[in-house]
């Protein structure tokens, strides 16, 4: 669950309400450019926001998790050996370009951290690269070079909005959470839409902090409270070749309790994993799918996956449609593939709060599915407005009017075990954006 539950009346309040959220934690500056440029690979120009987190001082309080996918983007390889360096002194991020198996890849991206580092008065070791965008493009470099003085000149140490403005790309809104940790603060943004289906990580999350965390124990919590949060998402079951999530501490507050470090971090994350479902390309509503009495973790979270990843039930929900025989189906396509045998007669099923199936039969009537349709229609984000020109549709609103969700639980009355899985459902939107996410 989120630790709140927000409604936003307007485009306006939602606004407001990030604006309050974005106060930078001590010892951080953000800054931010946009610039125009055309892609190697196709004669069409583009834009490209180029954003910086930088530390008033380098620290070595920092970690990251990245994506399991086999073939990582430049951004991710060089990531990786930033952390071996003692320190780390700024963050580099551009949108709209990967930077995924593009011809000199790995050398674009050391280019540009080294004339980030000679703007900010760093080695280029201490500078951390991350892009997001279309995969296989190259970088325009020289453009991207070129843009970094204007970067640096916007630097500012007031509001972390900037940053969580320009890693955007067909995100409908900036994603900011943040936490008090005794006299300090964590505060974190996120990009993601697409792509959503991570084992450690998600898309790119940058997550700030004044709190004093030695660097080990950071790096302890953060892949602590990663798997649990954003390894517990899927918006379409593809994981992205690009997926980071850091962490850096300007080393400002002393850390009076790590467990209390650690409860806020996991509330910032799992607060930022659900935003990204909730912003999911074309995603009219976010499941959020509990299974518990699992032998262990892994099973629970296997079944909720099984759930969210199911195409069918996916585009029952976006419908409004309780056709829970397909969510049945899920569960037994997961436990039949990886757990032949397993007992489900115990199995309770409910949504919304109302029982659907005890001891491996349904308990379905009239009212039941009346019930089951309105609380479908409660958390739906949208509805689907068919488009003018018959082709692409375009949601009616970009922010979130709500934190509800399907709720889904599901007591499989074997062992102790839990995981709670968000998911969202499959709309027309989801496949007119991808089809036209090139063009």
């Amino acid at each position: 669950m989120p630790s709140t539950n927000l409604t936003f009346p307007s485009v306006e309040a939602h606004r407001t309400w990030l604006e309050e959220q974005s106060a930078l934690p001590r010892g951080f500056r953000v800054g931010r450019t946009r610039f125009d440029f055309v892609p190697a690979e196709v004669d069409k120009p583009a834009k490209m926001n180029l954003t910086l987190i930088v530390l008033d001082e380098p620290t070595p309080a920092f970690g990251a998790v990245f994506t399991t996918n086999a073939f990582p983007g430049a951004p991710v390889l060089v990531g990786r050996e930033r952390l071996r360096e003692p320190t780390l002194g700024a963050v580099v991020v551009n949108n709209k370009v990967s930077n995924v198996c593009a011809p000199g890849g790995v050398e674009a991206s050391e280019r540009l951290c080294a004339e980030v580092a000679r703007g900010l008065g760093l080695s280029a070791t201490q500078v951390l690269p991350s892009s997001t965008g279309v995969i296989g493009w190259r970088l325009p470099v020289d453009a991207m070079v070129g843009a970094v003085p204007a970067a640096v000149a916007s630097l500012d140490p007031r509001s972390v909005l900037p940053a969580a403005e320009g890693i955007m790309t067909t995100d409908l809104y900036p994603k900011v959470r943040r936490a008090s940790v005794g006299q300090g603060s964590i505060v974190g943004i996120a990009k993601g839409a697409g792509m959503l289906e991570p084992n450690l990580a998600t898309m790119l999350v940058y997550l700030l902090t004044d709190v004093d965390v030695p660097r080990d124990a950071l790096r302890a919590s953060l892949r602590s409270v990663a798997a649990k949060t954003f390894g517990c998402i899927s918006v379409d079951s593809d994981t992205s070749t690009s997926d980071t999530v850091a962490i850096l501490s300007s080393r400002q507050v002393p850390c009076l309790s790590l467990e209390q470090f650690e409860s806020a971090l996991k509330r910032v994350c799992a607060d930022l994993a659900e935003d990204l479902v909730r912003n999911g390309e074309g995603v009219h509503h976010v499941m959020r799918v509990r299974v518990h009495g699992a032998p262990d973790e892994a099973m629970a979270r296997g079944i909720g996956k099984s759930v969210v990843n199911s195409p069918l039930f996916q585009c029952a929900v976006n419908g409004n449609d309780p056709n829970v025989g397909r969510l049945v189906m899920a569960i037994g396509k997961y436990v039949g593939a990886h757990h032949p045998g397993m007992d489900l007669s115990r199995c309770t099923l409910r949504m919304g709060g109302r029982v659907i199936l005890q001891q491996g039969t349904f308990r379905l009537d009239h009212e039941t599915e009346r019930t089951l349709v309105a609380h479908m229609k409660e958390a739906e984000l949208y509805a689907s407005v068919a488009p003018a020109d018959g082709l692409t549709f375009q949601p009616p609103v970009k922010w979130p009017p709500h934190e509800r969700a399907v709720e889904i639980d599901v007591d499989l009355g074997l062992g102790p075990a839990a995981c709670t899985v968000l998911g969202s459902d499959r709309s027309h939107e989801y496949i007119s954006e991808n089809a036209d996410y090139r063009s």
